[in-house]
């Protein structure tokens, strides 16, 4: 079954955070309808409103891009990261239990899950014209401006997603200034090589 979905980041729905310290929007989770516990990867914006601990994902690899406020601090076990600086994805291990310190308000950041076992993600930030090579499943999401992807267009906030299907994409800014958020994911099989 092909699957193309676009969405857009005003209409995801707010999930709060069982210890208060934020909310969480959905973008994807592969395959539909999986849990916390049994997704091959997942993709969403959280907003951080409070300092605490990060909830602990086994055997499952994260990235993590601020999108807007201050930022915050990442800190574990071989983990010491300031995430401060807008648009640079930050890889970490969802084995690891780390504490959040906000560096000043809210912040927004973009996450990308993957159980390590079934696939691997490639989160790039990408600013000018260029093809991406072909994926069975992925994301785009435009952060900054105006793109057009293949025959779709995507303003600011929106974006697409595809699963099961490959699929190349050609992208364009439209926009001075624009940026837009690429994901790949890979799928591992039991060779330990990688297929897209």
């Amino acid at each position: 079954m092909t699957t193309l979905h676009r969405f857009s980041r005003a209409d995801l729905v707010p999930t709060p955070w069982k210890n208060g310290g934020g909310a969480t929007r959905e973008i994807a989770c592969w395959p539909p309808g999986a849990g916390l516990d049994d997704f091959d990867w997942r993709a969403s914006i959280a907003t951080i409103a409070a300092s605490g601990p990060f909830s602990k994902f086994e055997g499952v690899d994260r990235t993590i891009m601020l999108l807007d406020g201050d930022g915050v601090a990442l800190q574990g076990e071989g983990v010491q990261h300031r995430l401060d600086e807008a648009l640079q994805p930050f890889a970490f291990s969802g084995d690891v239990a780390l504490n959040c310190t906000l560096l000043g308000g809210a912040s927004s950041d973009f996450n990308v899950m993957s159980r390590r076992e079934r696939c691997t993600a490639q989160v790039a930030v990408i600013a000018q014209a260029q093809a991406l090579d072909a994926a069975r499943e992925g994301l785009l999401l435009s952060l900054h401006g105006d793109w057009r992807a293949g025959d779709e267009t995507l303003a600011s906030g929106e974006g697409l997603w595809w699963a099961d299907t490959p699929r190349r994409w050609t992208l364009e800014p439209l926009t001075p200034n624009a940026a837009l958020v690429a994901v790949r994911w890979s799928r591992c099989t039991q060779t330990g090589i990688q297929e897209t």
